[in-house]
């Protein structure tokens, strides 16, 4: 009798997920039509409360029961923690359309990715009330992901529930309808789903690990003013309003500036001219009449020490950023965008104070391999990073793949603590080297991780890291550089292969320390590394079999850079097959022009006057490094991990510029000529002040077969 009761309470709601109009009775074709006027998450919850389906898990009253994690029994008051890394548990969740049951039935692997809208954050409001912030969904290339978005309290027909949702998705699909095909737009909207009930009704284990884990910094909690007046309709407390700060990297935040400070408010109607009566006040203007740039940049030269933009009634909250050559006018106070309230049309005196209220995270997922994971952090309003954090999953599962493959690996260290100045440092017994030889591919496998389970407890800056290796101390080949990395900021799932195949000469001997430090300030990391052969070597093929030190380890990026760097000569004996040059350059630091980590630089290596080039052509651009995240950057770290660099990005290896120079080089003693130089648009760099610096490992690496 119950089954009989859910099958006809769960027709009835599809039918009205269906049709949507009011019950009536139609003379003209005898149908009824159902309408949403009820609370589905009220339905479906009393469909829950007869009975449980053996898929859906709920830790209400979970004392006595298993923990899913540990398989120990809790004890009375305890609680299960969460961390990444853990394999998710499972779950069933109602959406509009369809049930969502985790894991998949049919075995297949599947990232997911679960996001609750709170309407009270003006970030995400800003983020579901613009096309352009949701159209990176719109990606054919994100197949392998599943989008879960989950009302905070509102229900199916109020505005921010799931319908609503569904629709915003509809439109902006609509919008941007070219990037998609039939096949992927029909696959994108079997992927995403609305839950018909609020997080706080969700039943399972969800909620719980978005109260654990901790998220601060963009996004994070609500945004938020609180303003304090005299009499507001009769009543003397403060109003509370949500707000969206100015972009990250365009402004100053406000808490930084001001912290808990109460500062006095004064009011200059569109801000968009000199307004003479700011005294040093936190500055509100309307939404109307010019670009934010302009009006924070009157309002600054007014004397403003803030600008808050208040939306005009019926608007959202906005996105502020600047555009175009506006960004190249070095602004310093901060500026927020607050919601509409009546408070404004007041008159009297006002104070302003900016606070944080602390929620739940927004985020979390699980990846390919069915384990709990962090997203980070958004920096700005979009789903770009959503669809960042995506395309790291499969990353991942290609990684592992080719992680497979290998032949013979050499565990080098595993999870050890660099920090300091010594770094880390082991000795370690290698293959006979003509075993190695044997193997047409060597790669570095390094993970970064943290102290800590969570990305809360990574280090807060970038930092570059070596590795050194040294198997003769006699030999002028000792220390020389192996590989090279840089870390993310704050992210502790990075993971790389680094081919250095070319290098294998430098193993001179079978025991060698090997060497891996970072800046001595930076904050520890905990690191593992591998060493991994694959792809045998036939008999026929060459191996790299001596190599020479070139350049290194590199020189400021000034007027005498080049002048470091003298012509080298050398010769090649007539059994070498092959010759080649392995480079790892980067540039770090930055003048008025952002050298060398921001700008394009060119590094030219010439062979008998023959030239090889390589360009950074992506530095200082927006997106340089975002969308490499499938080459291994970590996604949604902090700070400005998105723009390009100058030969690398946060949070990923660094990768060899290897060329075949073979019919460049002559041999029967002929004396060849190699020479490099490194240009900032196209000729020397000359900066006026704080010159960077460009570091270079450079090799000649000779082939030959055996004997």
């Amino acid at each position: 009798m119950v089954d009989k009761q859910i099958f006809v309470g769960f027709l009835v709601f599809k039918i009205a997920l269906i049709y949507g109009k009011t019950a009536v009775h139609d003379p003209a074709n005898e149908k009824i039509k159902f309408s949403f006027e009820f609370d589905a998450s009220e339905v479906v919850s009393k469909k829950y409360n007869n009975i449980r389906p053996r898929n859906i898990i709920s830790f209400k009253n979970s004392i006595g029961r298993k923990n899913l994690n540990t398989k120990k029994v809790l004890k009375d008051g305890e609680v299960i923690q969460f961390n990444p890394g853990n394999t998710a548990p499972s779950f069933t969740l109602w959406g509009l359309d369809q049930k969502v049951v985790f894991p998949c039935l049919n075995g297949t692997s599947y990232s997911i990715i679960i996001h609750v809208f709170d309407p009270n954050s003006g970030f995400l409001e800003f983020m579901w009330n613009s096309d352009s912030s949701l159209s990176p969904l719109a990606d054919e290339s994100i197949n392998n992901t599943h989008f879960i978005f989950v009302p905070k309290t509102a229900t199916l027909n109020e505005t921010y529930g799931p319908l609503w949702m569904q629709s915003r998705i509809k439109t902006m699909l609509n919008k941007f309808e070219g990037r998609l095909t039939k096949n992927g737009l029909r696959s994108l909207m079997d992927r995403i789903h609305f839950s018909v009930l609020p997080v706080s009704k969700l039943g399972n284990w969800i909620p719980s690990v978005l109260q654990q884990w901790e998220c601060v910094d963009h996004l994070c909690g609500l945004d938020q003013v609180v303003i304090h007046t005299s009499s507001f309709k009769g009543k003397k407390y403060p109003v509370v309003l949500k707000r969206l700060d100015a972009r990250y990297d365009w402004l100053p935040n406000p808490a930084s500036i001001f912290g808990n400070k109460t500062v006095q408010m004064v009011f200059a109607e569109d801000g968009c001219n000199i307004y003479s009566a700011v005294n040093h006040s936190v500055v509100v203007v309307s939404s109307k009449g010019c670009s934010y740039f302009q009006k924070v940049l009157m309002m600054e030269k007014s004397g403003a020490v803030g600008v808050v933009v208040v939306a005009s009634k019926g608007q959202t909250v906005q996105d502020m950023e600047c555009k175009g050559t506006d960004c190249q006018t070095q602004l310093s106070i901060p500026a927020t965008f607050v919601e509409y309230s009546d408070i404004f049309t007041q008159n009297g005196q006002m104070n302003i104070t900016f606070q944080n209220t602390p929620t739940s995270n927004f985020f979390l997922a699980i990846n390919r391999y069915g384990k709990l994971a962090e997203v980070g952090w958004f920096l700005y309003p979009s789903m770009n990073f959503s669809v960042w954090q995506a395309k790291w999953f499969d990353y991942e599962v290609n990684l592992n793949n080719k992680l497979n493959a290998a032949d013979m690996i050499v565990e080098i260290f595993k999870d050890k603590v660099m920090h300091g100045s010594q770094g880390i440092v082991v000795n370690v017994s290698l293959p006979d080297l003509k075993e190695m030889q044997l193997f047409s591919k060597v790669e570095l496998e390094m993970s970064l991780s943290c102290p800590g389970t969570k990305d809360t407890t990574c280090g807060h800056w970038d930092h570059t890291v070596n590795l050194y290796v040294c198997c003769d101390p006699k030999s002028p080949l000792c220390g020389m550089e192996l590989g090279r990395w840089i870390t993310s900021f704050r992210r502790r799932i990075g993971r790389w292969l680094t081919d250095v195949s070319s290098l294998l000469p430098l193993f001179t001997t079978n025991t060698c320390t090997f060497t891996m430090k970072t800046a001595p300030w930076a904050m520890p990391w905990i690191p593992s590394l591998n060493i991994r052969f694959s792809q045998p070597r036939s008999l026929d093929d060459s191996y790299p079999a001596h190599i020479s030190s070139l350049y290194f380890p590199g020189a400021t990026f000034d007027k005498n850079y080049n002048s470091h760097f003298k012509p080298i000569n050398f010769t090649v004996p007539d059994l070498i097959t092959k010759v080649e040059l392995f480079s790892v350059i980067t540039g770090h630091g930055s003048d008025e022009n952002g050298c060398g980590e921001f700008c394009v630089t060119s590094h030219f290596l010439t062979v008998n006057n023959m030239t090889n080039n390589i360009t950074f052509s992506t530095a200082g651009t927006p997106f340089g490094c975002a969308d490499l995240v499938k080459t291994g950057v970590e996604p949604n770290e902090h700070g400005t991990w998105l723009y390009g660099r100058n030969g690398w990005c946060d949070g990923r290896n660094v990768f060899p510029w290897v060329v075949d120079v073979t019919k460049q080089v002559k041999r029967s003693g002929y004396v060849n000529t190699i020479k490099y130089h490194g240009f900032f648009n196209g000729t020397d760099p000359d900066p006026k002040q704080n010159p960077g610096i460009i570091y270079i490992y450079s090799y000649l690496i000779f082939y030959e077969k055996h004997l």
